[in-house]
């Protein structure tokens, strides 16, 4: 096959070996410099960096793909997490930036696609849902209600922070005495906790079958 990267020192295999390490291991890339050097590859972060930035174009067809099967879905699930960055145009080191996760797709092939912004905008979303029809699964930052207003989407929230407002609830509530009734707070909690003790249950059931016993 053709070199992905054309006229290139680096096999497939080490730009493999690069991404993985980096991005699902989260090493950084002066410690691969570190690691490659104990076994005598003498390659610098600078190039490695090179060699990825080359890369964006070169998947730039498979995460479009991606996102295609994610919007042709009926159901996604997004998040956004504070990032630091050190040097960027206009921004201090110590401002906020953001990491996009968006994940969807059929059940059995679910794609997770991570997008950089330095917004965390409403502006972000309705770019990144462009086209989705569904239902969005999120958490309660009004940075999505926009796009969920303005694209028809049905919005769906998540037992676990529902779950939250329960247990603080609960933990600020005046110490309870021997004989005295259980809080509305923790009759709260104990109903979610017998909704996930299905979900355990049913974890890797086809998910027709979860629906099922969802629904029962």
């Amino acid at each position: 096959p053709i070199h992905p990267l054309g006229k290139c020192l680096a096999s497939v295999q080490l730009l493999a070996w690069i991404l993985v390490a980096k991005y699902a291991d989260a090493l950084p890339l002066y410690r691969l410099e570190g690691i490659l050097k104990r076994h005598g590859g003498q390659i610098s972060r600078t190039t490695m960096a090179n060699w990825i930035i080359r890369l964006d174009d070169v998947f730039k067809p498979l995460i479009n793909l991606l996102r295609e099967q994610q919007l042709d879905g009926d159901y996604l699930q997004a998040d956004e997490t504070r990032l630091q960055v050190l040097k960027e145009s206009g921004k201090s080191a110590q401002s906020d930036k953001w990491m996009w996760v968006i994940r969807g797709g059929p059940p059995d092939r679910p794609a997770v696609l991570f997008e950089y912004d330095p917004s965390r905008s409403e502006e972000v979303p309705l770019r990144l849902l462009d086209g989705f029809r569904g239902t969005l699964q999120t958490d309660g930052y009004a940075g999505y209600n926009r796009v969920c207003r303005e694209n028809g989407l049905t919005r769906i929230g998540c037992w676990d922070h529902a779950r939250r407002k329960f247990v603080e609830a609960s933990q600020a509530a005046p110490a309870k005495k021997k004989g005295t009734k259980v809080s509305k707070a923790d009759v709260a909690i104990g109903k979610i906790r017998k909704l996930y003790a299905i979900e355990k249950r049913i974890e890797k059931l086809p998910p027709e079958e979860k629906t099922r016993q969802r629904q029962q």
